[in-house]
This record gives C-alpha cells, sequence and structure tokens, in this order.
C-alpha cells in the first residue's frame, strides 16, 4: 500500500505535461532537452497558409489548358491512376512550369527581404538597385553572343549579378556600407546596366532580340525541368547561408553600432548576406527572367500579414511563390493561354501596389 500511495501524486504532474506543453507553445516557445526555440505562432501560421494556397493554386494551374482537369483529375495523376494522356501533360508539360514559378517566387522573396533589410529602405529591393539588371544582363550577353544554353544562362546571370553587386558594393563604400548609399549607387548603377541592355539589343540580330526581349520580361513559356534544377540549385546553396544569417538581420536593422555592440560583426555579416541574396536573385533570374516588383513587394505584403517586427524572411519568401504562382495562373484563366509573360502580370499589380503604398504613406504624413 505504502508504494501505490507514493505513486498517487505522480498521477497530476503526468497530466500537467501536456497543458505546460500546450502553452509553452501558444507563448511561442519549443524546448527539447538543453535547447529551445522561440517563434512567432501568428507567423508559423500564416506560413503554413501561404504554403496550403500556393499548392492549391498549383492544383490549378496544372490543370488549366486547352485539355482541362480538374483538381482531383490533377492530384489523381499525381498518384498515378489519372485519366489516359494527362500524365504526359501535367508531369512533362504542365509541372515543370509551375514547380519553376514556386522556386522563383521563394528565392525572389527571399533576396528582397534580405536586401530591404540590409539597406533598411523598402526600395531596396534587387530589381531596383541593380543586381537583378546586372544578372539579366549577364545572361543577355550569353544569349545573345555566345548562343547559350540553360546551362551557360545560368552562368552569365550569376557572373552578372555578382560583378554588379562587387561593383554597387566598392561604389558605396565609406567606412562601411550603408542603407541609403547602396540604394542611391545601385539605382545609378541600375541605369547604367539598362542603356548596356539596350545596346545589347542594338548589336543582335532580330531573332535574337525578339528572344531576348520575351526573356527580359520575365516569362515562364517553356520553362522545363531543366531550369527547375537552375532555380532549385539556387535556393540549396543559397537558403541556408539565409537562414543561418537571418537573425543577424535584425540587429544590423538597428545600425552597425548596435549590431556590433551585440557581437554581431556588421560588415562580414552584411557581406556574407549581400552574397546569398545575389545567388538567389541571379539563379531566379536565369530560370525565367527578372520578374518586376515582386522582390519589392512579397517582404512588405508578408510583414503586413504576419504583423512581426523583423525581417520575415520566410513569410516573404512563401509570399513570392504565392505572387508568382497566382500571376502565373491567372495569365492562363485571363487570356486563355500561357503565351503571355508572367512578368506583365507583377508588373501592373506592382505598380498598382507601389501607388498604393505612397499614397498610404502620404495621408499619414510621411512624405
Amino acid at each position: 500500500m505504502e508504494s501505490l500511495e507514493s505513486l498517487e501524486p505522480l498521477e497530476p504532474l503526468e497530466k500537467e505535461e501536456p497543458r505546460a506543453f500546450k502553452a509553452e507553445l501558444r507563448r511561442g516557445r519549443l524546448r527539447a532537452g538543453r535547447f529551445s526555440v522561440r517563434f512567432d505562432p501568428r507567423t508559423v501560421l500564416v506560413c503554413l497558409a501561404l504554403i496550403v494556397v500556393t499548392a492549391c493554386l498549383v492544383v490549378l494551374s496544372v490543370g488549366t489548358g486547352t485539355y482541362e482537369l480538374s483538381p482531383m483529375e490533377v492530384l489523381r495523376t499525381f498518384a498515378g491512376n489519372g485519366p489516359p494522356g494527362a500524365e504526359f501533360i501535367v508531369l512533362d508539360l504542365r509541372l515543370p512550369r509551375a514547380v519553376v514559378a514556386v522556386l522563383v517566387g521563394f528565392g525572389t522573396g527571399m533576396a528582397g527581404t534580405v536586401f530591404q533589410s540590409l539597406t533598411r529602405n523598402p526600395l531596396g529591393s534587387p530589381d531596383i538597385i541593380g543586381f537583378g539588371n546586372g544578372a539579366s544582363a549577364g545572361a543577355l550577353v550569353a544569349i545573345i553572343f555566345l548562343d547559350a544554353g540553360a546551362a551557360q544562362t545560368a552562368l552569365g546571370a550569376l557572373v552578372g549579378g555578382f560583378a554588379t553587386a562587387i561593383a554597387v558594393y566598392l561604389l558605396a563604400w565609406r567606412r562601411g556600407v550603408h542603407g541609403y548609399r547602396l540604394v542611391l549607387v545601385g539605382i545609378g548603377v541600375s541605369a547604367v546596366l539598362g542603356a548596356a541592355t539596350s545596346f545589347l539589343y542594338v548589336r543582335a540580330d532580330i531573332g535574337k532580340a525578339a528572344q531576348a526581349a520575351s526573356w527580359t520580361i520575365g516569362s515562364l513559356n517553356d520553362r522545363g525541368w531543366t531550369e527547375a534544377r537552375t532555380a532549385a540549385l539556387g535556393l540549396i546553396v543559397c537558403v541556408p547561408v539565409v537562414m543561418v544569417f537571418g537573425r543577424r538581420l535584425t540587429m544590423l536593422e538597428m545600425g552597425d553600432d548596435t549590431a556590433g555592440a551585440l557581437g554581431v560583426p556588421p560588415e562580414r555579416s552584411r557581406l556574407i548576406l549581400l552574397c546569398a541574396g545575389t545567388g538567389l536573385t541571379a539563379m531566379a533570374v536565369a530560370a525565367a527572367g527578372p520578374i518586376p516588383f515582386l522582390a519589392m513587394a512579397s517582404p512588405q505584403l508578408a510583414r503586413r500579414v504576419t504583423r512581426a517586427a523583423g525581417p520575415n524572411v520566410l513569410p516573404a519568401a512563401w509570399m513570392g511563390a504565392l505572387l508568382v504562382t497566382a500571376a502565373d495562373l491567372l495569365t492562363q484563366r485571363v487570356t486563355g493561354s500561357a503565351l503571355m509573360p508572367v512578368g506583365v502580370v507583377t508588373g501592373v499589380a506592382g505598380g498598382l501596389f507601389l501607388a498604393w503604398l505612397l499614397l498610404r504613406e502620404r495621408r499619414a504624413h510621411h512624405i
């Protein structure tokens, strides 16, 4: 009897453990032995919601076309028991395009939040400060003069993006690199690269110029598993770097002095993150061309949805994937074909979003 009585106090403690675990989750804390992870519950829910919505849009996009398929038929085709002939259309023709849209949007959204956080400026996205234009110019050189394939185009975009990043970094250096100088120098370099791109068009023959022009708008037309592998390679290499050093972005947003006082080397951290963001941008440009306004809008929309401070790296990445997938589906539904470049939709939507932001800031008397 004494041994049984000694076990009675343990029963309420065992019941309390699930309650304590749930309370820790609600507070955004998860412990496992000596290790603990802090997270924002709302941010996790937003990421899960973005993933689910993006997956649903991918299914709708894969089923859209001349040979229409219902969502259930698409899912059955994924499982291997779809309608006759659907496997070739879904897996070989349409799914690569959808996968490229998700990967390019994910990488561009993450690159956008890295650059905006480093510059501490919502206009500090890679397509505005020249990094995207540099990657585009490098890819155009490969397409027009070297008659390059997918691998050579990716290499040209990577070389062009990093060459631009080095030029902007050196020109903006003055006892360190500060956000406003990086933005101003980047805008100037972007203008120079725009002139160089126009010169490339003039020097190219009509066929290459037409091919390059359709590519520079940002398009998912004729994208296959080769372009998907290109975009995936950029994510595999650069996303772990951003995730490891992403926590330093919050400290860098406070200023170099504050970051240094908290034990974060500002210049080294900034350089590593700039390289990772440039790599993400270059590989996304190599896979689908420069998609306008995507890198600028994704972090802003993600921050408004999560309502969380800090760079919101993962929500911005998934928001980018959602925006590109939605834009691609819209082009197919509205035009009745998949020929319209997705950059046309993002350009129009991004321009309207920028006008709304400016109007909102003006009403708040910030400008």
